[in-house]
C-alpha cells in the first residue's frame, strides 16, 4: 500500500523569483508618496515628463551662457575669414568646396 503526503503549494509573498528571508526587488516599503503617485500614472505619461524636465533641466547651462555672453567667438567675421584661409591654403574640398576653381574665381571677383 503507498500513501500519498498532500502537499500544499504556497507561493512566496512577493511573487516568483523572490525569496522569504529577503526583500523583493526594487523599491520595497518605503515607497515615498511621489514614486506611488507616479506608480499608478500610465506609463507614457511618466516617460513623457521625464523627457521634457530632463530637456528643460540640459537647456539650463545653455540659457545661463547665452545670458552671459553672446554669440560664440567662431562666428566672428575675423574668424570666419581665417578659417577660409586655412582651408584655402591646405587644400581642403578641392572638388567643390572652398578650394575648387569656381570658390577661388569668386573670391577673386570681391
Amino acid at each position: 500500500m503507498v500513501t500519498v503526503a498532500k502537499v500544499w503549494y504556497e507561493p512566496p509573498p512577493f511573487g516568483p523569483g523572490t525569496s522569504l528571508n529577503r526583500p523583493r526587488y526594487g523599491i520595497g516599503p518605503q515607497r515615498t508618496a511621489l514614486v506611488q503617485n507616479l506608480s499608478r500614472r500610465p506609463q507614457g505619461m511618466v516617460i513623457a515628463g521625464a523627457c521634457v524636465a530632463f530637456a528643460a533641466i540640459a537647456y539650463i547651462p545653455i540659457m545661463i551662457r547665452e545670458s552671459r555672453q553672446g554669440l560664440p567667438f567662431t562666428f566672428s567675421p575675423e574668424y570666419q575669414a581665417a578659417t577660409r584661409a586655412y582651408m584655402r591654403y591646405h587644400n581642403m574640398n578641392p572638388i567643390y568646396g572652398i578650394s575648387s576653381k569656381t570658390a577661388r574665381a569668386a573670391d577673386e571677383a570681391h
